[in-house]
């Protein structure tokens, strides 16, 4: 797999994590605090056990990660450390005598090396072409081609999609290669592109989605008023039962009461709400998902501001998504 160099910044301090070329999980001890290509293998190892249900894999060692980790051990009667060494490697049936998907510089990033439809959970050199590909387009910002197709990429392909005109699904077939390539496809309308998504999603919500969305964008820049629950202030809370009201939905005041309502959802979609743990135990910041690994919502240092999803300090944060 190929690994690129990261620099993160933590507690204050600037540090550049080395280049490490045709490296595979197993081949370093993995813990908490530590952000790797690795974490993202071992991430979706994890996934495919069962144990990992955060919606993208983030290629940071958070305490969403060390749990997934634990609860891994458990389940296969090793040492409950959360910390990844040579025996949950092993248990985990992954490390460097693993078949891996070849690094992007050996493949094609070409469209035309596609022969085969692919979805969300699927795996292989094909899907590290497909990222290239969206890549190349402005649609896939994540900072590897993992070679799994996980939410970041169906997102990416819906987000390519909405922009070629075609139907909006979020699988990659015949006619999302064809408009990859630049043939073409359905020569569908922005707007009803914009229908068919809007349509999907209200088809389970009493309320209109894009309409919800374009009420949250509207309100871009708000101050942060601790208590508030207006467009002169308002805080996190606020915001959210603000945006609702304006779309017919009543919620409870505060993260705490409105998060155990609703539908809880694995993968997020335009318009439903997530949730993260921030100052105290249990939900206590949440934003609007706005689909593309972004979400709007109301920060206390900015006011209302758009951010993504595998942002360093919300990611490890992130609890779950609600539908209302």
């Amino acid at each position: 797999m190929k690994k690129t160099v990261l620099s993160v910044v933590l507690a204050g301090t600037l540090l550049a994590l080395p280049e490490v070329t045709d490296a595979a999980l197993g081949d370093q001890t993995l813990r908490e605090g530590m952000r790797h290509s690795d974490v993202v293998e071992l991430q979706e190892a994890l996934r495919e056990k069962g144990h990992f249900t955060f919606h993208t894999s983030t290629g940071f060692f958070g305490s969403i990660t060390a749990d997934a980790v634990r609860s891994f051990q458990r389940s296969a009667g090793i040492t409950v450390d959360g910390i990844v060494g040579p025996q949950t490697v092993g248990a985990l049936g992954a490390g460097s005598s693993t078949s891996k998907v070849q690094t992007s510089s050996q493949n094609s990033s070409s469209a035309s090396d596609f022969s085969r439809t692919l979805r969300v959970g699927d795996r292989g050199n094909d899907v590290v072409s497909l990222q290239e590909a969206l890549r190349e387009k402005g649609h896939f910002t994540f900072h590897t081609s993992t070679g799994y197709y996980g939410s970041i990429t169906a997102d990416a392909v819906r987000s390519f999609q909405r922009s070629a005109g075609i139907s909006v699904d979020g699988i990659a077939g015949p006619q999302t290669f064809g408009a990859l390539r630049g043939s073409g496809g359905n020569a569908q309308t922005s707007s009803r592109t914009t229908s068919i998504s809007s349509g999907q999603a209200s088809s389970s919500r009493s309320y209109d989605v894009e309409k919800l969305i374009r009420d949250a964008r509207n309100l871009l820049g708000t101050p942060y008023v601790w208590g508030g629950t207006t467009p002169s202030g308002m805080d996190s809370s606020g915001f959210i039962t603000y945006v609702f009201r304006q779309n017919g939905v009543s919620l409870p005041r505060t993260h705490s009461q409105y998060y155990p309502l609703g539908t809880t959802v694995q993968t997020p979609q335009r318009g439903d709400v997530v949730f993260f743990e921030t100052y105290k135990a249990g939900p206590s910041h949440a934003g609007i998902y706005l689909g593309d690994g972004t979400f709007i919502h109301n920060s206390s240092s900015q006011g209302v501001t758009i951010t993504r999803m595998d942002n360093s300090y919300w990611s490890p944060r992130y609890i779950g998504a609600k539908r209302y």
